[in-house]
């Protein structure tokens, strides 16, 4: 269970999330999963990172669980700064780095797939973002990187999903395949950056990442900002209470 790195000898690096049942990480994990990216890329021997998960789902975001059995803010404010540092992970890594999405990918799994340069799926992924129903903001500056800007806006509000199919029409999802196939698929893609020159592919990721019209690290700073403004008002913890109390958004009051 939690983050662990293989490599295949032929310049691929896998990384690997496990926290069961649903993949909602904890703080640490989210640093952890920042560390295993970065090095990663920093490894002159790898070519290429896959970024995949087992069980159930890709990701379900922060553990609520754990922020609100913590009294406190320190809990809240290590997994903002945990999500951050995994985000910033993602698209800082010195490779490409080719994401394998399974099952759900909500929360702070947009933020990990949104700043990716690659994206595989099965064909019952979903994507979304429950913020609002969490009481909270962020990763509207990924979930914008996958699909058009007004209907980035219309999940954002209404805490919708999209599928894996739909992103693939809009051609941010390259491939979708049956979730058997998925480490498969990913490996194939992965494959061919690995049989690049990593010296131009290196170089080919820092440019396209300096080129980027979208400055990933503010936006969703600034998001965050609002996310902290809203737990000072008390808003945050009602939202959290009710979803831990019952596993569902809380009704508007």
């Amino acid at each position: 269970m939690g983050i662990t790195s293989t490599s295949d000898g032929a310049g691929i690096t896998t990384v690997t999330v496990d926290y069961p049942p649903v993949n909602a990480i904890p703080s640490a994990g989210w640093f952890e999963l920042a560390d295993a990216v970065l090095a990663a890329g920093k490894d002159p021997d790898t070519h290429v990172v896959i970024l995949r998960s087992e069980g159930r789902g890709f990701n379900a975001g922060v553990d609520i669980k754990e922020m609100q059995a913590t009294e406190g803010f320190d809990a809240l404010i290590a997994a903002n700064h945990g999500c951050a540092a995994a985000f910033s992970a993602v698209y800082d890594c010195e490779v490409p780095v080719v994401v394998a999405v399974n099952g759900f990918c909500v929360g702070g799994g947009i933020g990990l797939v949104g700043n990716a340069d690659v994206i595989v799926a099965s064909d019952d992924a979903v994507f979304g973002l429950p913020e609002v129903d969490r009481g909270a903001l962020g990763a509207a500056t990924h979930l914008s990187r996958l699909v058009p800007q007004h209907l980035m806006r219309t999940l954002y509000y209404t805490a919708q999903n999209v599928t894996a199919q739909q992103l693939h029409h809009f051609g941010s999802v390259y491939k979708v395949v049956p979730r058997g196939d998925l480490d498969a698929a990913a490996l194939e893609v992965a494959a061919l950056i690995a049989a690049k020159d990593t010296r131009v592919i290196r170089r080919a990721k820092e440019a396209i990442n300096r080129i980027d019209p979208v400055d990933v690290k503010t936006a969703y700073r600034i998001e965050q900002g609002f996310t902290f403004e809203l737990n000072l008002a008390g808003v945050a913890d009602e939202h959290r209470d009710e979803f831990v109390a019952t596993g569902k958004p809380r009704a508007n009051k």
